[in-house]
């Protein structure tokens, strides 16, 4: 168990911070919509968000390169990458108050990203709180003591100005063991949900969405993702290719059934992303031709997505919130966001993160209509 006082990936996250360099300082490109609202501010690459019963609003900022590092590794996509201290959990309250609540997780920074805490889950004073990797048991290993955190799901228990951290389950050390895909060791958890007394955990480096019991332990793979096969990327190339799925999002439907949302792998294709919808252990399409999705949240009986990039990640990182009806046809909320990321919804409004590669990020209040 960690105790730290409160003052103190996936491949394609390589192209997204590099998109992140040259983004102009502005986090959106919206204009003066008057149905978007800024409501928080200087977030450090947010990624998901959830709230409370009472309306509190918790982000999850995977962190930025800033202080002194840790241990350094030789990541085997990113290059040298290094630990910092400056994962972190924010609260918006349901006043419109913007402070951190928990500082000092780990962050795993490379000249591309900055990987740490990607979703978080509020139970009373305790976070649940997914901690990304996109990376190997050997690469995590080599960051020692400062990146034992990384590929896991953790508790954190808030106490007054301190918080205890304790692992719940180490998604990384089961995809070691198992590798269900079948395509080498990758663990990056990137999303939570919750099924009665146990989370559902989406792990966007293996493929494959698992359930964690409240005890801890992974007790069940509930889906594992196929390729995604689409045009070759370059001469010589398969044809198809076969893009990775890489799911970002798994999220409870009013009928019962949980419906996946995948970003895809590289070459990152247009279009080129499902939601599914998971009944009785078979993945069927629920809507198709989306591009490159990082959130889901239902508001009644409509899905919400949220699309990093509208063009596919090889264009950059401009993305849009976009609904999804139950015809499987989708619409656009607002686009023009510079990397969105996280969806959640309350009152009728979507609440997203943008910014969510770089420093100086955002949530933008989005009125759903």
């Amino acid at each position: 168990m960690l105790r730290r006082t409160a003052s103190a990936a996936i491949a394609s996250m390589a192209l997204l911070g590099t998109a992140a360099l040259a983004a102009p300082a502005a986090a959106d490109s919206h204009g003066a919509d008057p149905s978007v609202e800024v409501v928080a501010t200087g977030l450090n690459s947010p990624r998901k968000l959830s709230f409370a019963p009472n309306g509190d609003l918790y982000i999850a900022e995977s962190g930025v390169a800033a202080g002194e590092s840790g241990a350094c590794g030789d990541h085997p996509e990113f290059g040298e990458t290094c630990v910092y201290d400056t994962g972190s959990i924010t609260l918006l309250s349901r006043h419109g108050e913007q402070s951190r609540i928990v500082e000092g997780l780990p962050s795993a920074v490379s000249a591309s990203d900055a990987i740490g805490p990607f979703d978080v889950l509020v139970h009373g004073r305790t976070l649940t709180v997914a901690m990304g990797m996109g990376g190997s048991l050997e690469f995590r290993d080599s960051l020692g003591e400062d990146g034992a955190l990384f590929g896991t799901v953790v508790d954190v228990k808030l106490m007054g100005r301190s918080y205890d951290v304790s692992v719940r389950a180490d998604l990384l050390a089961f995809e070691a063991a198992n590798d269900p895909f079948g395509g080498g060791i990758d663990s990056n958890p990137v999303d939570l949900s919750e099924d009665g007394r146990n989370l559902v955990v989406t792990d966007a480096g293996a493929n494959d969405v698992l359930a964690v019991a409240k005890k801890g332990g992974v007790t069940d793979v509930l889906a594992v993702l196929d390729p995604v096969l689409t045009d070759p990327p370059f001469p010589g190339a398969p044809d198809p290719f076969p893009a990775q799925p890489v799911p970002t999002a798994t999220v409870q439907g009013p009928d019962g059934h949980w419906y996946i949302g995948q970003l895809t792998g590289f070459p990152f294709p247009q279009g080129g992303s499902t939601v599914y919808r998971l009944s009785d252990g078979e993945l069927e399409p629920y809507a198709t031709g989306l591009t490159n999705v990082t959130d889901l949240a239902w508001d009644g009986d409509t899905l919400y997505a949220v699309q990093i990039s509208d063009t596919g990640l090889l264009g950059g990182v401009m993305g849009s919130l976009v609904r999804i009806e139950s015809d499987g046809s989708v619409s656009t909320v607002v686009d023009g966001l510079f990397a969105p990321y996280g969806v959640a919804i309350r009152d009728g409004y979507a609440y997203v993160t943008t910014g969510s590669v770089a420093p100086g990020g955002t949530v933008i209040k989005v009125a759903l209509g």
